[in-house]
C-alpha cells in the first residue's frame, strides 16, 4: 500500500530568494480584502454625501416654506422699503436654525432680505430662480466662493393665493473631509474587524493549504511534478494511475505502447480507454493485486495494482504493467524441454526394464517369449505415438500427454487417452502454452489423488474434443475431495497437498479458462475419485451451461 501523510515529502531546504506560499497567499487574501474594503469605504462615503444632500435640502424647504408662510413677509413684501420690517424677522430665524442664507425676493426679483445688508434693495440675477417664480418649490445645487450649497427655493403666496415673491434658503454642504470626521468612529471600527478577520482568516487559509500541499512551495511542487513526469515515461514498464472517480491520472508512453491506446488520456474515465472487463477490474478494486497475468494483443503481461492513500483514505490506485511475452516464450520453451527431458527419462528407465526383461528371457532360453515381448512393446509404443499424431495437432500438447503416460507407468497408474479424442484447432482466446497449463495441472493433481488411493487398479482417464466448444475431461479414480474443499480449490495459495503442493495449478487454469469465457466444473467425492470438465468455447463468446 502506497501511502502519504504526516511529514513525508516535506522539503526542509529552501532558497532564500524564494517567498513562502504561506506569505503570499497571506499578502494575496489581505489585499483583496482591504481592496474589497477600500471600495466599500468609498461606496458608503458617496451614500452618506447623499444622504447629507438630501438632509440639507429638506431642512431648506421646510425652512424656506416657513419664511414664506410669515404674515409680515406676505405683507410687506408690496412696501417699497419692506425689507426694513422682512430683514430682522428672517436674520433671527437664519441665526436659529443654522441656515447659511436666507434670501427673499418680490415678483420684480429684489432683495427684501438677504445675509448681507447691502443688497438688500437690490435686483437678484440668479440664473436658477425662474420656475421658483412660477409656483414651483424645488432644491437645487450651485456651486459658490464658499463651496457647494444646497437650495431651497419656495414661492410666497398672498391671502387670495396669488404669488407675490420668492424664499431662497441656502445651506452650505461640508466637505469631504468633514463628512470622513464625522463618522470616522465608524469608519474605524468597521475597518479594523474587517482587517483582523480578514487577516486572520488569510493566515488561516494559507496554512490549512500548506498543510495539503504536505508542506512544499510551488515550485517545489512543479520541482516534483517535472521529475515524477520524466521518471514516469522513462521507466520501462507501463503505469497507470486512478483517481477516486477511477478518471486516469498518468498513463505514460510504455501504458500506451503495451495497451495499443494513443493520444491524451488524463482525465478521461478508465471505462473509455480500456474495453478489458478484466484489466478495468483489477484497477478499480479496493483489494491489491500483485503478478496477475492478463493476456492483451497477444502479449502477456503481468499486473501488480496497489492502492494510493493519503491520511487513511483512499484517493486512487496505481498500476504497474510488465511485458512478458518474451520470458513466456522462452518459459515456454523451457516447459516443453523440461516434459521432454522427463519422457525421455522415464522412456529411458522403462528402456532399461524391457531390456533386463528380454536379457532374462534369453537367460532363460525362452527365445520365442522374448521375441513376443519386443513385437508387443514396439507394437504398443508404435500404436500411442500413431495415435496422438493423427489425434493432437499441436506437439507441446502430444509431448504432454506422452510424458504424462510414460509418468503414470513409472508410478504403476494407467493414464488413458479416449479414442474419440482430438485437437486440431484452438479457441481464439487460448494459445497452445494455455492448453498445455490446464492439461498439465489436471493430469498432475489426478496423478497424485490416485497415487494416494489405496484401489490396486489406479486409473486416469482424459479425453479431448471439439465442436461447438472445447470439452477436456479428466476422471480419476483416487482419493477425492472433501466437500467442503470444492469451493476453496480455486484459491490461490490452497492445496490438500501439505508440503508437496503450491495452491496454484487449479487457480491457474480457473484464470486461463475464465479468461477464455469458459467454464469448469468438479465432481468429487471422498475415496471415490474425480471428475473434472473443462469447456471453451471455439467461437470466443461466453459459454452457457
Amino acid at each position: 500500500m502506497v501511502q502519504y501523510g504526516g511529514n513525508e515529502g516535506k522539503v526542509l531546504v529552501m532558497k532564500r530568494h524564494h517567498i513562502p506560499i504561506q506569505w503570499k497567499m497571506t499578502l494575496l487574501s489581505f489585499g483583496v480584502v482591504a481592496f474589497t474594503l477600500l471600495i466599500a469605504t468609498v461606496i458608503f462615503i458617496g451614500k452618506a454625501i447623499d444622504i447629507k444632500e438630501n438632509e440639507l435640502g429638506n431642512q431648506a424647504l421646510v425652512m424656506a416654506r416657513t419664511v414664506a408662510q410669515l404674515p409680515i413677509v406676505q405683507e410687506q413684501i408690496h412696501e417699497p422699503e419692506g425689507w426694513k420690517e422682512i430683514q430682522p424677522v428672517v436674520e433671527q430665524i437664519r441665526t436659529v436654525n443654522g441656515s447659511d442664507y436666507i434670501v427673499v425676493l418680490n415678483m420684480n426679483r429684489i432683495r427684501y432680505s438677504h445675509p448681507s445688508p447691502k443688497q438688500l434693495g437690490t435686483v437678484s440675477s440668479g440664473k436658477d430662480e425662474g420656475p421658483a417664480f412660477a409656483e414651483h418649490s424645488y432644491v437645487s445645487k450651485a456651486k459658490g466662493e464658499k463651496g457647494i450649497a444646497i437650495r431651497g427655493f419656495v414661492p410666497i403666496m398672498d391671502g387670495d393665493q396669488r404669488q407675490v415673491g420668492v424664499v431662497i434658503v441656502g445651506m452650505l454642504m461640508p466637505s469631504v473631509a468633514e463628512i470622513i470626521n464625522s463618522i470616522k468612529n465608524e469608519l474605524m471600527i468597521t475597518t479594523g474587524l474587517v482587517s483582523l478577520f480578514g487577516i486572520i482568516g488569510s493566515w488561516l487559509l494559507a496554512r490549512k493549504i500548506k498543510e495539503d500541499t504536505f508542506n512544499l512551495e510551488p515550485y517545489e511542487i512543479g520541482k516534483l511534478l517535472v521529475e515524477r513526469t520524466a521518471v514516469f515515461q522513462a521507466i520501462n514498464e507501463g503505469i497507470i494511475a486512478v483517481n477516486s472517480l477511477n478518471q486516469i491520472t498518468v498513463f505514460n508512453e510504455k501504458a500506451k505502447e503495451l495497451l495499443a491506446v494513443d493520444g491524451e488520456l488524463e482525465g478521461k474515465g478508465i471505462n473509455e480507454i480500456l474495453h478489458d472487463s478484466r484489466l478495468v477490474h483489477i484497477l478499480c478494486q479496493k483489494e491489491d493485486v500483485f503478478n496477475e497475468e492478463v493476456r492483451i494483443n497477444h502479449k502477456v503481461i503481468f499486473v501488480s495494482k496497489v492502492s494510493i492513500k493519503v491520511n487513511g483514505r483512499i484517493v486512487g490506485n496505481v498500476a504497474i504493467f510488465q511485458d512478458r511475452t518474451e520470458i513466456t516464450k522462452v518459459a515456454e520453451e523451457l516447459t516443453g524441454v523440461k516434459g521432454f527431458v522427463e519422457a525421455l527419462r522415464v522412456q529411458n528407465h522403462e528402456h532399461q526394464n524391457r531390456l533386463h526383461t528380454i536379457a532374462g528371457l534369453i537367460q532363460l532360453d525362452e527365445k520365442e517369449k522374448a521375441l513376443q515381448y519386443i513385437f508387443h512393446s514396439t507394437e504398443e509404443n508404435m500404436n500411442l505415438v500413431s495415435f496422438l499424431t493423427k489425434r493432437i495437432s499441436y506437439e507441446s500438447v502430444s509431448g504432454l500427454l506422452l510424458g504424462k503416460i510414460r509418468r503414470g507407468k513409472e508410478m504403476d497408474v494407467k493414464v488413458s487417452i479416449h479414442p474419440d479424442s482430438s485437437l486440431h484447432s484452438l479457441p481464439p482466446l487460448v494459445d497452445e502454452h494455455d492448453l498445455v497449463v490446464v492439461i498439465g495441472n489436471l493430469l498432475e493433481n489426478a496423478l497424485y489423488a490416485v497415487q494416494k488411493s489405496t484401489y490396486k487398479s489406479k486409473v486416469v482417464n482424459v479425453s479431448i474434443t471439439e465442436g461447438e466448444n472445447l470439452i477436456l475431461i479428466v476422471q480419476d479414480n483416487g482419493i477425492g475431495i472433501r466437500d467442503e474443499d470444492l469451493q476453496a480449490v480455486y484459491q490461490k495459495g490452497f492445496t490438500t497437498k501439505g508440503n508437496e503442493g503450491s495452491g496454484l495449478g487449479l487457480h491457474l487454469v480457473k484464470n486461463t479458462v475464465e479468461k477464455a469465457n469458459g467454464s469448469i466444473t468438479i465432481q468429487s467425492s471422498l475415496g471415490e475419485g474425480t471428475v473434472v470438465k473443462v469447456v471453451i468455447p471455439m467461437t470466443g463468446g461466453m459459454h452457457d451451461e
